[in-house]
């Protein structure tokens, strides 16, 4: 089977197995060419539109996302690493720590829209809605809300609009990050 006419794929290891094309070559990706090709491209403060919407795939937490934060931030709540104990509270079983989610939700971000020519982060403005318990699904929404220059004239601000629902499209988390992003040189 080609796509295109370009490149010879292996049916049994499906449109996937090219490196140089998109899975989906015919769903309209940030990421792919209309004729299937990947880009490379990392988008620019230039080429970033006032409401863009993005959303994410799911991604499910795990009982070992929760023990491996615990590890990596230290934090030991007995929120989230006693599940005796929070059995009688409200939640009824352990929780997500909140700033996994928020981790959680910057990779998602990655995945729902092709890379921003990021400098770095420029700010954060953020809520913890509602509890994320083990095997919850999150999703993030992303929306371009603002767009500024800065003082420096090869980069721009860039303010998103943030939400993490859960499956039951629950609003979890929410807020805005700004991003800093180079500007085409």
């Amino acid at each position: 089977m080609s796509i295109k006419g370009e490149v010879e794929i292996d049916s049994r290891l499906g449109s996937a197995a090219a490196s140089n094309f998109c899975p989906e070559p015919d769903r309209a990706r940030p990421l792919c060419y209309p004729d299937g090709r990947m880009s490379d491209h990392r988008r620019y403060f230039d080429e970033i539109e006032l409401g863009e919407e993005y959303e994410s795939p799911g991604r499910t937490v795990t009982e070992a996302d929760i023990v491996m934060f615990a590890g990596l931030s230290g934090d030991y709540n007995v929120l989230h690493t006693d599940a005796e104990f929070m059995k009688s509270t409200i939640f009824g079983e352990r929780i997500a720590h909140g700033l996994l989610c928020l981790a959680i939700q910057s990779g998602l971000f990655t995945r729902a829209t092709a890379p921003y020519a990021t400098l770095g982060s420029g700010g954060l403005r953020w809520k913890f809605k509602a509890p994320v318990k083990i095997g919850d699904t999150i999703r993030l929404r992303a929306k371009v809300v603002d767009k500024q220059d800065l003082d420096k004239p090869d980069r721009g601000l860039v303010t998103l609009d943030r939400t993490i629902l859960n499956q039951r499209d629950e609003v979890v988390q929410q807020g805005q990050t700004d991003l800093v992003v180079q500007k085409r040189p």
